[in-house]
């Protein structure tokens, strides 16, 4: 059997190096693809200066283009099942050997990822596109759970994909730069048919960010990102939902949510400015009317 990691990372040598280390302690994997998204900090080199690794540097397209580009090759190279995982996730030594003792029927597993000593999940049971009111993520994993649980979603940090996946559904939408990539290719498997587990006996460690900054600090450093988040996901609402409801107002919602807060708190921080607002409404736009690609 061919198994192949694809790691996708750009400017956190550090954290890329510990989960280099993680991974060459995997007994059963045949090869890394990492994929560099044009990192600035020493990456680029010190990649090159490693044996054994298959390396990719390309221009920053997010880590959607970084998954498109790393499982294109590892499925051009022949791969059984890829092992998806942004920088700043660790597996630990026998979690590649849980993941594939939990295969089952499955096409996707996810492993459990522990972040600070506990539980960290976004794994979800239901995709509701039917209810304005709720959330896509319907029926979240509380993350106590101890047998291996069906799901319908997950993150891009240890997906173990089977090939059979790519052959039928292709690549993942690279055109979404970052966020809703990894909900939108587990969305797709679904429909087509394909199971996804979440294996609670597969361990990967997760680095934990922002812990000792402040709301103001925290919001500052995430604001970028927040134009992708708005848009993509109603992108995905408007792609996918069932009705006006959904298409429309369930991310205009989204949107009224990130405004209340950014309102109320402008007169006492320097966390958002009035032409955040402008962004995040230009991003749901974007978002309904599917206009994606880097910003």
């Amino acid at each position: 059997m061919k198994i192949i990691a694809v790691v996708v990372t750009y400017n956190r040598l550090e954290l890329l190096k510990h989960g280099i280390e993680c991974l060459r302690r995997q007994k059963r994997l045949t090869e890394i693809i990492v994929v560099d998204n044009g990192a600035t900090d020493g990456t680029h080199e010190w990649l090159d200066a490693q044996q054994g690794l298959h390396v990719i540097h390309q221009e920053n397209v997010g880590g959607s283009g970084g998954f498109y580009t790393g499982i294109d090759a590892a499925y051009k190279q022949g791969a059984d099942w890829i092992w998806c995982m942004d920088d700043d996730v660790f597996p630990r030594e026998d979690c590649l050997e849980n993941l594939l003792a939990n295969i089952g029927d499955a096409a996707i597993l996810s492993p459990r990822r522990i972040m600070d000593g506990k539980v960290f999940t976004h794994e979800f049971c239901h995709y509701d596109f039917a209810n304005p009111l709720a959330s896509m993520h319907g029926k979240k994993l509380r993350g106590n759970e101890t047998e291996n649980t069906e799901i319908v979603g997950a993150d891009f940090e240890g997906p173990f994909i089977s090939r059979r996946v790519v052959e039928k559904i292709g690549l993942p939408n690279r055109e979404l730069f970052i966020f809703c990539d990894d909900t939108d290719y587990c969305l797709r498997a679904h429909l087509a048919g394909f199971k996804l587990r979440y294996v609670p006996t597969a361990i990967m460690d997760k680095h934990k960010f922002f812990s000792d900054d402040t709301w103001t600090t925290r919001n500052q450093k995430k604001k970028w990102k927040r134009y992708y988040q708005v848009r993509n996901e109603a992108y995905l609402n408007h792609h996918y939902g069932r009705n006006w409801g959904v298409k429309h107002l369930r991310s205009f919602i989204g949107v009224v949510g990130y405004w209340v807060p950014a309102v109320l708190s402008m007169p006492f921080t320097k966390a958002w400015q009035w032409k955040d607002l402008q962004t995040l409404w230009q991003a749901y736009k974007d978002g309904i009317n599917e206009k994606l690609g880097k910003r």
